[in-house]
């Protein structure tokens, strides 16, 4: 029996396309062919990640017991967009969980999404509502002033989109500069915010990064949070996978101080905690402005006082879908499994092998680091070039260079 580190990465063949093709499917070959070209044609030309030596990108590998949990939720086929029934129960619990991890207020609510690119148009969102009136959900944007949302260099793309879906497109960025830890520069963002505001602007977010896709490093968010608090600014925080990082130990969990001020979190299970994809999360501090951004009930949806059409929690008010599955089943069954202190023991493990990689780094007279070392991303390069490489025992034994 082939197990994950049978089964690296491999480039699909160049005729995987048409293998696959249904053109011709109007009828069908019966379940046992599929399963086998499944077998066969499919599932050996898998992205990697689940792979032991898979260290690309940010690709968590996948729990094995949230397989069990994935066929369980298959097999009920649940709609999580509403309604009375027991997968509601399951995502309530997880997101109480997930709460409590993030320290929010008890005021605050949250919604499992497809990943942090969606949390992010959930949480941009209600920001505008809370900006300029719920009447914005049914006026639009067209009338309402110029916006400003405020970012670091090196912030991820899916706050362009955000902004690209909701209508004010990638001119609303103002980039600002960061400091020499890679960290967002206060001054620099005090400064964008006056500009703006004597241009016309609304500023209507700062965006705090913890953890760069490119670097790993954390914003002070401490102190965009009182800045933000000062300038009654919406605080979101783009937390993809260094949201976890509040599960580790000292020193690397201070690195999420202030995190729990944001008025907006998103961040993603599908990375550092190896949930399989896809799995993310939004999480916004006011419960009623939360609800009062996405609930939409025409008659079909009606509330019923018992049964089926029941419950108290409807997660379609919450955001922007109404068919929903039931990816809350994999993170119940992983948190319930694992349990918190390994995944806890995990991530400052992970810390602590880049901490000692950028040791190696910085001992070698051949390699430089590139930035400083603030969580699980180590960037490094070889120092002057290739001349200082061909010093190298390594380059000399190889018969090929």
């Amino acid at each position: 029996m082939k197990q994950a580190r049978d089964l690296p990465w491999q480039p699909k063949p160049c005729d995987l396309a048409d293998r696959l093709s249904l053109q011709d499917a109007a009828k069908g070959v019966g379940s046992a062919q599929s399963l086998d070209q499944l077998a066969q044609d499919i599932m050996p030309y898998a992205t990697g990640n689940t792979h032991p030596k898979f260290f690309g990108w940010v690709h968590g590998a996948g729990l094995p017991v949230s397989v069990g949990a994935e066929m369980v939720a298959a097999t009920m086929n649940s709609n999580c967009g509403g309604r009375d029934h027991g997968a509601i129960e399951v995502e309530r619990a997880t997101l109480d969980w997930l709460l409590g991890v993030s320290g929010m207020p008890d005021t605050a609510s949250a919604i499992l999404t497809t990943g942090t690119s969606q949390a992010t148009i959930l949480g941009l969102t209600a920001a505008r509502n809370r900006q300029f009136g719920h009447d914005v959900r049914k006026t639009g944007i067209q009338s309402l002033p110029k916006i400003a949302v405020y970012v670091r260099r090196g912030t991820h793309s899916c706050i362009g989109k955000a902004l690209e879906a909701m209508g004010y497109g990638t001119d609303a960025i103002h980039i600002v500069d960061t400091d020499e830890n890679m960290r967002m520069d206060i001054a620099s963002l005090a400064l964008a915010v006056a500009e703006d505001q004597a241009s016309g602007r609304v500023p209507l977010a700062v965006i705090g990064t913890a953890g760069s896709v490119n670097t790993g490093s954390f914003d002070n968010l401490d102190k965009i949070a009182d800045f933000c608090a000062e300038f009654d600014i919406w605080f979101h925080v783009d937390a993809a996978f260094g949201f976890w990082a509040k599960l580790a130990d000292q020193p690397w969990k201070q690195l999420t101080d202030g995190m729990e001020r944001a008025n907006s979190i998103s961040c993603d299970f599908h990375k550092w905690m190896s949930i399989p994809y896809d799995c993310g999360a939004c999480m916004i501090y006011d419960r009623t402005l939360h609800f009062d951004t996405f609930t939409s009930r025409p008659n079909y949806l009606e509330q019923q006082e018992e049964g089926l059409g029941g419950g108290d929690l409807w997660f379609c008010d919450y955001g922007l879908e109404l068919s929903r599955g039931f990816r809350a089943l994999k993170v119940w069954t992983a948190i319930k499994s694992i349990g918190t202190d390994a995944f806890s023991a995990s991530i400052t493990d992970n810390c602590k092998q880049t901490f000692l990689m950028a040791e190696l780094v910085e001992a070698s007279d051949l390699l430089e680091l590139s930035f400083p070392v603030s969580s699980n991303v180590c960037c490094f390069y070889v120092a002057h070039g290739e001349a200082l490489l061909h010093k190298s025992p390594l380059w000399r034994a190889s018969p090929d260079p």
